[in-house]
């Protein structure tokens, strides 16, 4: 009679050790989730402080850069398209590169006009901006970074049996390039 309770204790045991690691990574999934929800918060709370950095740095450049109308315009409206977009981190990065290219160009632009240059309202806008690209960069790298993680567990064995059971799908990686570029110095030339 001892032996056949033997048995039943240990599948039972086996089952319960089981459930156990089917609960633990579960959780997993789920914190691992909320981390890349929170993590793209991050983000777009860094990308709305850019948006509303730009509407004060085309005004200053509208001041000293009158004729420069098609760039400033083409800044409003990347900027207009960029605060609209809603979904995916693919949707917002598609919205995001106009708005980057534009930027850029308008830092193009600046460069023409050394009044605008020498402005120290525009050099501490252009510096906002600069600190707010460089936020902006370290969310997404800690949000591609969460996201890395997560995918890697949906599609590595056991996780991913898990994964499709309780339907967690992979999650998008968000890509984009920063506006401002940090000014290099140029390498020193050495001749002998």
């Amino acid at each position: 009679m001892a032996g056949s309770i033997e048995p039943t204790y240990v599948i039972a045991g086996g089952v319960l050790l089981l459930l156990l690691a089917i609960g633990i990574s579960y959780n997993r999934f789920v914190t691992q989730r909320n981390l890349i929800e929170s993590s793209w918060s991050n983000i777009d709370t860094e990308l709305r402080r850019r948006y509303d950095l730009i509407p004060n740095l085309v005004e200053t450049v509208k001041a000293y850069a009158a004729h420069e109308q098609a760039v400033l315009h083409q800044v409003t409206v990347a900027r207009t398209g960029a605060v609209r977009a809603t979904g995916s981190p693919a949707d917002q990065a598609r919205a995001e590169t106009p708005l980057v290219a534009a930027l850029r160009q308008l830092m193009a632009v600046a460069e023409n006009y050394p009044q605008l240059k020498a402005s120290t309202h525009f050099l501490a806008l252009q510096n906002q901006l600069t600190h707010t690209e460089d936020r902006i960069q370290a969310a997404r790298r800690f949000y591609n970074s969460n996201v890395q993680g997560y995918n890697r567990r949906i599609g590595s064995i056991p996780s991913n049996l898990i994964a499709a059971i309780f339907g967690f799908k992979l999650a998008e990686y968000f890509e984009i390039e920063p506006a401002m570029r940090p000014v290099m110095e140029a390498a020193p030339q050495v001749k002998y």
